[in-house]
């Protein structure tokens, strides 16, 4: 890569942040979580801001731009691949038949990126499908000790592990956008 973008950032109140706080949409007037699932549920509502934060301003060819060879991923690409998670994660707690991938075997949720208008906004609805089923399933579970599923997966390590996964993909997501356009994360 011949071309270093330039860092910048639309803030200008403090111009090493991406995004004014007053226009965070991570920064709410509600007043801090009780409890444990409350917690979970705030990190994982941020995580999943954050990353559409990171793809936000980009056209689809951006997006789709694979950034760090030889890498397949993309931005485009870890909004296919966490609606693919999603959705595998219900597999995980169901005691029901699995529910096919989306995108197809290994590695089909980056290798299947096209940087197209109608790819994105496909990613995009099924990304939040899948987080609202996911969501929806979770919710039936009231004990976060709790043994779930063919697999008697922990509720509890569930919520972790999808904070823990969404926290490790905006962080890939802050390098492939700042090889994009310089933009670097807050």
């Amino acid at each position: 890569m011949n071309h270093v973008p330039e860092r910048w950032s639309e803030s200008v109140q403090l111009p090493d942040m991406w995004l004014d706080p007053d226009q965070d949409p991570r920064d709410t007037a509600e007043p801090d979580p009780v409890g444990e699932q409350e917690t979970y549920a705030r990190y994982l509502r941020d995580y999943r801001l954050t990353l559409e934060l990171k793809c936000e301003g980009l056209a689809p060819e951006q997006l789709a731009r694979r950034s760090v060879p030889p890498s397949t991923m993309s931005l485009l690409g870890l909004l296919r691949h966490l609606g693919e998670v999603e959705r595998d994660w219900r597999n995980w707690i169901s005691d029901g038949e699995r529910v096919a991938p989306i995108y197809g075997g290994h590695g089909a949720d980056f290798d299947g990126v096209r940087p197209e208008p109608e790819c994105l906004a496909q990613a995009l609805q099924i990304l939040h499908e899948e987080q609202h089923a996911t969501d929806r399933a979770l919710a039936n579970f009231a004990d976060l000790g709790q043994r779930v599923g063919r697999e008697e997966v922990i509720v509890r390590e569930l919520q972790v592990h999808r904070i823990e996964e969404y926290a490790r993909h905006c962080g890939h997501a802050d390098l492939l956008r700042e090889c994009i356009d310089g933009r670097v994360g807050q």
